[in-house]
């Protein structure tokens, strides 16, 4: 079972500044990876800061378990352990430097080995998992208009419309105990994980992406489709996305 990664990340067309931050890593014998994506909030320096800190803190702690075998408990318990630390991090820098005070960041992620992912999130980044053309959204924002849209408040052709469909109801830094949904994916050959920043959500409709990847090409140029695509669209936000495919 091997996996490759890969991941780009774009300012947009209406920004001035990319507060997003990405990582990947494989394992050196391809058997395991793990991909982050963050975005983050709280103005122009904070939203940098945060996002960069909760990728950072992550990759450091779970690089190294992924390049050994991890039991699937040890796994969450390790997930669970580096989330909180970013958010002890992100926390402890807002209470050094009012102006950062507001700063916070989504966080998405999969620590994929073998045919399993775990697949964590706070806030409303994403998680979709890609078999042939079949593409299925893998988590649940945690935002007001998705909350509303679960009670039955509005629907999703609606959501769009909402003035206030970024507020988020969690956010990595924004409270005492960070919260991750966690959830499990069972891989097989050619199945591909691709983890996101709202930029592109926004910008590409779901079932635009299949066509848009081509996954008969290089995973390289699948990534760099769905952004260049996302950017034709006039993009309104920071857009990034990173790829896992299982090969074998």
């Amino acid at each position: 079972m091997t996996f490759i990664a890969t991941g780009m990340t774009d300012i947009g067309t209406r920004r001035v500044s990319n507060q997003d931050a990405i990582a990947w890593h494989v394992s050196p014998d391809g058997t395991r990876a793990l991909g982050i994506v963050a975005d983050g909030m709280g103005g122009y320096k904070g939203g940098e800061i945060a996002s960069q800190v909760a990728v950072n803190v992550i990759t450091q702690l779970l690089a190294p378990l992924v390049n050994q075998s991890t039991p699937d408990a040890q796994q969450v318990q390790a997930v669970r352990e580096a989330i909180d630390q970013a958010n002890e991090q992100i926390q402890a820098l807002r209470e050094e430097d009012a102006a950062l005070g507001n700063m916070g960041t989504t966080v998405v992620m999969s620590w994929v080995q073998g045919d399993n992912a775990l697949i964590a999130h706070i806030g409303d980044s994403r998680c979709y998992y890609l078999n042939g053309d079949e593409l299925l959204l893998k988590t649940r924002d945690d935002s007001v208009v998705q909350n509303m849209i679960d009670d039955g408040s509005i629907t999703e052709a609606e959501a769009p419309r909402m003035p206030f469909r970024n507020v988020l109801t969690q956010a990595l830094g924004s409270t005492d105990q960070a919260m991750p949904s966690l959830t499990r994916v069972r891989l097989e050959r050619g199945d591909r994980l691709i983890l996101c920043s709202d930029g592109l959500t926004d910008a590409v409709p779901e079932a635009d992406w299949p066509p848009v990847m081509n996954t008969g090409q290089p995973l390289r140029q699948q990534a760099e489709a769905l952004v260049s695509t996302s950017l034709d669209n006039q993009a309104a936000d920071n857009v990034s996305v990173v790829l896992i495919l299982k090969e074998s």
